[in-house]
């Protein structure tokens, strides 16, 4: 795993800085502690930081095509790059290094922009071809690693692997933007292709952007999940294939150079992984989990039984899930805001684990794939309601009901029948929006100040997930809204947590389970065999113990509650007085107050959003 930088200059092949380009790429160092390369040219810049995982000695980047007029600077990993190699040199091309990274310049050369859909894998990268001048930059499919861009003031395009790395880019704007905010406040993260600033987007996942010298720059999607009609297959068949399927894309996961291992939490899908790990590895895999001490989200029992049943070399560490001085830490990590609290411990175990591996496998991917969380069982039971009940008769019936219900924050989901009532009277996308969002459409107004919601000029942000829902070629409950969380919670949400968290401790994370062949086959799935990952739990039925498959969900989650009645009670109580949130003008500080004083007093739950803006905080402190 590696970072990457480069400036671009559309219009001129004149010099350009690299006293800039090397204090851009400084700034990723910890995505590449192993080396660094630049390539300068007329026009381009391009720098690299290298974690060196395949061929140490000779994957060096920038990395050059036989003559030196292509050369390219990739973040991520080409499982097939054996393949492609075979078929390349069948072609004429000649290659110098054992590196996935030398497949990027001749399959560019023969295939030109629809090279990217011959590899199978994760990554971002830049390529530059110099006799063509054009720049081509690609992301995976699913949105596994990161690219930001920039138009900056001076004409030239600058882009990196992380947004500080255009935070060292003395001209970058660093106005916020209002979208961005809104969907903060809503989703707990910035959703693709947005960015925390009006002046930078992020590629989105299965992209393409080809810019030459002179021209228009084009951007095109090369990819999409497919939604069309469910194969006809019984659950049964469908687990038997599955079977083969994650032993192959993890087997394919397991190539490296470094040590490698997995996180091992005790859920359904680590176990999966783990489990194949350890039939396709003649040595105890390395696997590793951390323990909160507290039952109520302590899953360590589970790893460590999974971990005596394949002899695994298991590392578990007792960490403090009050261990708040990661909060601030976090904030500079991630350089947009990010509200998922699961941030910290994700965190946790990446650095635990990178004092042994290099390379560790994860089980992300399974609920989205295979329709894992609690949300899609509720979403479908709701939809059969609305889709037999014309909204004329829905929204009034309900609507009233869920005025006069009154509200439960503190109890169960299950026991919020005001929640159930407001959904049943929405339509589709305004009911999984209110299932997702952290603060619901009225709190975020109450919230937000005069000024930004003028600046928001209307923008909210279900619009996003509705345009989602829209898009989904299929008109399935299900496959729509995994379809719209494939588009926006997985890689605006988990890939960017365990992507930096990750790329923080200087670790690649690899994930079987997002692999985009696997996701093709799982998308066309029959729903049924689908929900609660009943495919998933079939098939690994012979690998994993059934009591531990089919016990309750539990996530990977941290107790806000109790931080905010507890070690954080301090810091709630002054939220409504930090300087950075006065001074930034988007607040209505009396909100914030009167959300703080409901919450401690036990009247309302508000620590989702209570967490938001203490991120938010955090996120402001790290501008000056």
């Amino acid at each position: 795993m590696c970072g990457l930088v480069g400036i671009f200059d559309p219009r001129n092949s004149r010099p350009m800085n690299g006293t800039l380009l090397r204090r851009m790429n400084q700034t990723i160092q910890h995505r590449g502690p192993d080396g660094d390369g630049e390539h300068l040219g007329p026009g381009i810049a391009l720098a690299h930081r290298r974690l060196a995982i395949i061929d140490v000695g000779g994957g060096h980047q920038p990395l050059y095509n036989e003559d030196g007029s292509v050369v390219v600077v990739f973040n991520g990993e080409i499982y097939n790059f054996q393949e492609l190699v075979a078929e390349l040199e069948a072609l004429g091309h000649t290659f110098r290094t054992h590196s996935d990274t030398e497949v990027i310049v001749h399959a560019w050369e023969s295939w030109g922009a629809a090279s990217v859909k011959r590899f199978r894998g994760m990554f971002a990268f830049a390529l530059w071809d110099e006799n063509a001048e054009t720049l081509f930059l690609a992301r995976d499919r699913l949105g596994k690693k990161p690219l930001y861009y920039a138009d900056m003031p001076d004409g030239t395009l600058a882009f990196g692997s992380e947004l500080k790395a255009l935070r060292a880019h003395p001209d970058m704007p660093c106005e916020l933007d209002p979208q961005a905010v809104e969907c903060f406040f809503a989703y707990g993260y910035v959703p693709d292709p947005l960015s925390i600033y009006r002046a930078v987007r992020k590629l989105p996942p299965a992209h393409r952007m080809v810019w030459r010298r002179g021209g228009a720059p084009r951007m095109e999607a090369y990819w999409d999940l497919p939604m069309a009609a469910p194969l006809a297959i019984s659950v049964d068949e469908a687990a038997e294939e599955l079977r083969p399927r994650l032993a192959e894309v993890t087997r394919m996961r397991m190539i490296s150079d470094v040590p490698l291992g997995a996180f091992l939490s005790g859920g359904v899908d680590s176990s999966a992984v783990v489990a194949s790990m350890a039939s396709a590895s003649s040595d105890p895999v390395r696997t590793f989990s951390i323990s909160f001490g507290e039952s109520s989200h302590d899953e360590s029992a589970y790893a460590r039984r999974m971990a005596e049943r394949y002899h695994t070399s298991h590392v578990s560490r007792e960490v403090s899930p009050d261990d708040f001085d990661l909060l601030d830490k976090l904030a500079a990590i991630y350089d947009e805001p990010f509200g998922d609290p699961s941030a910290m411990p994700t965190y946790a175990v990446c650095k635990i684990a990178r004092e042994r591996v290099t390379v560790a496998l994860s089980g992300d991917g399974g609920d989205e794939l295979f329709g894992g969380y609690r949300r899609y069982a509720m979403h479908v039971r709701a939809e059969k309601i609305r889709r037999l009940l014309p909204r004329g008769v829905r929204a009034p019936l309900f609507g009233a009901l869920a005025q006069v219900y009154p509200k439960a924050d503190w109890a169960p989901r299950w026991l919020r029948a005001r929640t159930t009532f407001r959904e049943l009277a929405d339509d589709t996308a305004g009911a999984y929006f209110n299932a997702v969002s952290l603060l619901d459409d009225d709190t975020r107004a109450r919230l937000f100040s005069p000024q930004a919601r003028r600046q928001m000029q209307g923008y909210r942000a279900g619009d996003l997930l509705r345009g989602h829902l829209e898009a989904a070629p299929t008109d399935d409950p299900l496959m729509q809204i995994q379809y719209a969380d494939m588009k926006t919670w997985l890689p605006g949400g988990i890939l960017v947590k365990v992507d930096r968290a990750s790329m923080a401790n200087s670790l690649e994370v690899r994930a079987p389970l997002l692999d985009h062949c696997l996701a093709e086959w799982a998308a066309l799935l029959p729903p049924a065999a689908k929900l609660d990952k009943l495919v998933l739990k079939r098939a690994v039925e012979p690998l994993v113990d059934k009591d531990l498959l089919y016990r309750p969900k539990q996530g990977f989650s941290m107790p806000l509650r109790r931080w905010f009645k507890g070690p954080l009670r301090a810091r709630i109580a002054t939220l409504a007085d930090s300087p950075v949130l006065a001074g930034c003008g988007l607040f209505n500080l009396p909100e914030i107050a009167r959300m703080a004083e409901l919450h401690q007093a036990g009247l309302r739950d508000y620590s989702a959003g209570l967490w938001l803006l203490l991120m938010f905080e955090a996120f402001l402190k790290t501008q000056d």
